[in-house]
């Protein structure tokens, strides 16, 4: 009976000593952000995921500047645009809109959804736009007719907002089209903990962490770097 007793309190501190680490592993993940010195502004991405973010709060746990959800690929228009849009203002951080690209629409009917979600402010950051594969779309055309498609896109969402368009390029999809060799944008590339190499040219900024989590706004957060 000792014997067993032993052994039994032997495997509940090993599983408390595993949870323990586990428990310290996750804090660091979702914690974790590049250094100020090295990247002294840095930012978030927020959707209607998020919730109703306590803006004067984030911009006091340092987010400088955030990018907001205005189109979510099929889905259209995210609800919580417009009330981030305004509370984002108030809150005195710089913001810039987020245009989540879908293979499955023409671009000049997503323009059109961008255009009259997102009010031309002088004040806002370029508008940036997402590239990736969806679950909803299993469209793959050809190369030659996403870049025409995207140019359509970009000439119009750029002529409503004054500034030309970043482009968010996820690995997958850059791989694929190779829209970094073609399209003369700034590029957005991601990469948890590791600075991204996979576009043809350097990046502007970078995804650091997308499962970071600050006080101030609910659920993990895109944390996002700009380059000196």
């Amino acid at each position: 009976m000792l014997r067993r007793n032993r052994k039994l309190i032997r495997w509940v501190v090993l599983l408390t000593c595993l949870a323990a680490m586990g428990y310290a592993a996750w804090n660091y993940v979702t914690g974790w952000a590049p250094s100020r010195d090295s990247y002294p502004v840095q930012g978030i991405v927020a959707n209607e995921g998020n919730g109703q973010p306590r803006w004067s709060e984030l911009g006091a746990t340092g987010v400088d500047f955030a990018y907001i959800t205005a189109v979510e690929g099929a889905r259209g228009r995210d609800p919580e645009f417009q009330t981030n849009l305004a509370a984002v203002q108030e809150a005195g951080i710089r913001f810039g809109a987020l245009h989540h690209y879908d293979l499955c629409r023409s671009a000049s009917e997503q323009a059109t959804m961008f255009i009259t979600s997102v009010p031309r402010n002088d004040r806002a950051l370029p508008p940036a736009v997402q590239m990736d594969f969806s679950e909803g779309c299993k469209s793959r055309p050809n190369r030659a007719l996403i870049l025409a498609e995207l140019a359509t896109f970009l000439n119009q969402i750029e002529a409503h907002s004054g500034t030309s368009a970043i482009l968010l390029l996820t690995p997958d999809f850059e791989e694929e089209y190779q829209v970094s060799k073609s399209i003369d944008r700034n590029i957005w590339l991601e990469g948890n903990g590791i600075s991204p190499d996979y576009s043809a040219r350097p990046w502007v900024m970078w995804t650091a962490n997308s499962q970071r989590r600050v006080r101030g706004i609910d659920g993990a957060v895109r944390w996002v770097v700009v380059r000196k």
